[in-house]
């Protein structure tokens, strides 16, 4: 006994290069030539739950929206446990907001196979939207739950689910095929194993772009997207540097005087009109 499911992952820019990444002003889109992408870190609970409920005849499939050197995030996935890949990635798909991205990996996932469920993570940690859940299993027609932390099956046929909001939780009993994005509190995924990134390097990874798709050019990327970027430019990070000089009274005193003449009163913290007055 096993249930067919697919898990929506993306590829991130790796946190630790943040203070590279750039926006191209002209096409407003992240500059990601140099920086190196990580599996999302909330997808990969998504898909430790994915291997969890799999059951022993169960398949799961890992699909991604992304640029052709997403394959490597793909076999990692892969490596994890999942049985399959698919990777969605043509220029008529970059720029996508998640209206547009949500429809793409519909189109992808009807294409892929008949799935009894599907799991993402709660956001992405480039965009961190959380929207991207609830548009694609509109684009389904199936029932969905966010934030997710807490999954087990209910009979063939139905999930039994508990849901965090804030500091409250519901419990929920919600029939396949459904869609529901998984919390980081749900578990502690999996590492990788050398026998797991062997066993990846032989599992089926498919590739489809725009045409292997069907979907209207119109919903697609940067183009079809409803929300769309103003405009960009990058702030004056300069700061002004004054050297004050003399032993540490005069110091102080000098440091005390140009903070009042900022306008903040060094006796009650609160701001003052320049000279000292208060207001």
């Amino acid at each position: 006994m096993g249930i067919s499911i697919a898990v929506c992952i993306k590829p991130v820019p790796d946190p630790a290069h943040y203070d590279k990444i750039k926006i191209d002003p002209v096409k407003k889109t992240v500059v990601r030539e140099g920086i190196p992408t990580i599996l999302n870190p909330c997808d990969k609970h998504a898909l430790e739950a994915a291997l969890q409920l799999r059951g022993p005849d169960g398949l799961v499939t890992v699909i991604a929206m992304a640029p052709p050197n997403a394959e490597e995030t793909l076999r990692e996935a892969l490596a994890m446990g999942a049985d399959a890949a698919v990777l969605l990635t043509d220029r008529a798909f970059a720029g996508a907001d998640t209206w547009a991205t949500s429809y793409t990996l519909a189109a992808g996932l009807k294409k892929a196979g008949n799935f009894d469920l599907i799991l993402t993570g709660t956001e992405s940690a480039d965009g961190a939207t959380t929207q991207v859940p609830a548009q694609l299993a509109e684009w389904l027609s199936w029932p969905h739950l966010w934030n997710a932390v807490a999954i087990e099956t209910a009979g063939e046929t139905a999930l039994k689910v508990k849901t965090k909001a804030e500091n409250e939780w519901s419990d929920y009993q919600i029939g396949l095929p459904c869609l529901l994005a998984v919390s980081r509190e749900a578990n502690k995924p999996r590492l990788t194993s050398l026998m797991g990134v062997m066993k990846a390097k032989k599992k089926p990874l498919t590739v489809w772009n725009r045409c292997d798709l069907d979907v209207e050019d119109a919903s697609l990327g940067m183009p079809g997207s409803p929300t769309q970027p103003g405009a960009i430019f990058e702030p004056e990070m300069g700061r002004k540097g004054i050297v004050l000089s003399g032993d540490a009274e005069e110091i102080a005193a000098q440091l005390v005087e140009k903070l009042r003449s900022a306008g903040l009163s060094i006796e009650t913290g609160d701001t003052c009109a320049p000279g000292g007055a208060g207001v």
